[in-house]
């Protein structure tokens, strides 16, 4: 089971200016004894559910509540990689359909409010470093050109060295360019979203207030009748809710122990680094699958900041991952006030090794590091995120488990959570309103939490183990048994 948040952190770099605004913000001295809805955790999960509630005329009136064990956004979303890019050839079609709508929505709300988070639209060049991996991924691409002509289109393979060096990839084999990718300040994307919310009206936000325990409340009854459903305890006293929305990702077990299996804890490293003197800006993002020895189920990425135009115009190369280099266990880990300085020395030395960065780089052996943090997030089971009601508890809702990659799922999943919330409000079938949703392309069906699911689930191999398979590439239950029967430790 997953621990709550602790209350001390690494330094993340996104949270180098933070909204004055936010830090300690409580909208309302006290608790809320009572809301209609209550959010807990306020990344863009939890921002994104509270504006597609706000937005809506069906939530005219009602109260919503967010809480948030630390400062506002100042887990997974304010410690991650900054990109945003689909991962169109990893896995099934709709699920690659589902994550460029999803990147498509978090552009267009950036570009439609202006807000300054350093977006820039760009082509990810994701590189593998086998021979085997190279052409696994260019086999997946082809695939996808096959069933997916239109997404394949966004997809190019390049395996000519003099092309790779053009990309300033130095020695891997293969790489593929993906047209539809971002890069941002997720922070402040984040900051900007609950802000306009709080002066607007339409949030109550609640700092350092953490969650301890949810359960049904005495008198609630199944179904539609109206009132509260469950209580959530905190330190600062009992909230009740009709509601209750969990968008708490890698601590989710906390307060769900059913969970504990399903959605288990990592923690990652993250960096930003100097570039090389003289060294122009990278054109593109970076993923380096499998480099330097590295396991293929953690790959290295890296984004690169402006050097003008913005605060702070350095240039930050933010590079994460370090697994190669790791010292400590990351999995089942909650704690990111630690720094696993074995993977932090592997990030400001890999790049060197691994792009040709230009500029003054002749005799450097490592970037200089600003900034070096920790972060935690929830790796899901069957490599899909949970979205949607949880069994056996009424009123309690879940989109989380992103497994290192929130930002092209997350928005749409808090919104798919807010449709269900709506057709129940309304008397409609939650299948109905699922259904609905998966046709429309507005999630995917292996999203959905039901019975059979967390069942199945029961036979896979524990995150653990996938991890010391290192196997990559599986897109379905049925895939993951197949493969686990085949490479039993």
């Amino acid at each position: 089971m997953a621990n709550l948040p602790t209350s001390d952190s690494t330094a993340s770099f996104w949270h180098s200016e933070p909204s004055k605004f936010l830090m300690g913000h409580r909208t309302t001295p006290d608790l809320p004894t009572e809301a209609d809805i209550v959010i807990v955790g306020s990344g863009i999960t939890g921002a994104s559910a509270a504006r597609f509630l706000a937005e809506d005329a069906r939530a005219k009136g009602w109260s919503i509540v967010m809480l948030d064990a630390r400062e506002a956004c100042w887990c997974a979303t304010g410690r991650n990689g900054g990109h945003c890019q689909p991962l169109l050839f990893d896995s099934t079609p709709d699920v690659a359909a589902f994550e460029l709508r999803n990147c498509n929505a978090v552009k267009s709300y950036i570009k439609e409010h202006s807000v300054p988070c350093e977006w820039r639209s760009l082509t990810g060049c994701r590189t593998f470093w086998t021979e085997p991996l190279a052409k696994a991924a260019a086999d997946d691409v082809r695939a996808l050109k096959r069933d997916a002509p239109e997404l394949g289109k966004e997809v190019t393979v390049i395996d000519d060295k003099k092309e790779l060096r053009d990309h300033k990839v130095n020695g891997a084999p293969g790489a593929t360019l993906t047209a539809c990718a971002g890069s941002l300040w997720p922070y402040k994307l984040i900051a900007f979203m609950l802000e306009k919310l709080i002066k607007e009206g339409r949030l109550n936000l609640q700092t350092k207030t953490s969650v301890t325990n949810i359960e049904p409340c005495a008198d609630s009854t199944e179904g539609l009748a109206t009132g509260p459903r469950q209580i959530l305890h905190t330190p600062r006293g009992i909230i009740k809710a009709r509601h209750v929305i969990l968008a708490t990702n890698a601590y989710t077990s906390h307060l769900l122990p059913e969970f504990a299996n399903l959605i288990v804890p990592e923690r990652g490293v993250m960096t930003a680094l100097l570039p090389p003197a003289k060294s122009k800006r990278l054109e593109n993002s970076y993923g380096f699958v499998g480099a330097l020895g590295g396991n293929p189920i953690h790959d290295d990425y890296l984004n690169q900041r402006p050097f003008s135009g913005v605060p702070n115009p350095a240039g930050h190369m933010m590079f994460g991952g370090g697994y190669v280099g790791k010292k400590l266990n990351m999995i089942g880990e909650t704690d990111d006030s630690i720094l696993d300085e074995g993977s932090t020395k592997y990030l400001r030395e890999a790049l060197l090794k691994l792009l040709i960065l230009g500029g003054e780089t002749d005799g450097l052996g490592q970037l200089k590091a600003t900034h070096q943090w920790s972060g935690i997030w929830g790796t899901s089971k069957d490599h899909h995120p949970w979205v949607g009601g949880v069994p056996g508890r009424s009123g309690v809702w879940l989109a989380g488990g992103y497994s290192g990659h929130g930002m092209p799922n997350s928005t749409l999943c808090g919104k798919a959570v807010v449709e269900m919330v709506f057709a129940e409000e309304c008397g409609v079938a939650i299948t109905e309103v699922q259904n609905k949703l998966v046709t429309d392309g507005n999630l995917p069906r292996a999203y959905i939490i039901t019975h059979e699911r967390i069942e199945r689930c029961k036979d896979i191999d524990s995150v653990q183990i996938q991890d010391q398979k290192g196997l990559v590439g599986i897109r379905s239950i049925d895939a993951m048994l197949q493969a686990q029967e085949s490479h039993k430790l």
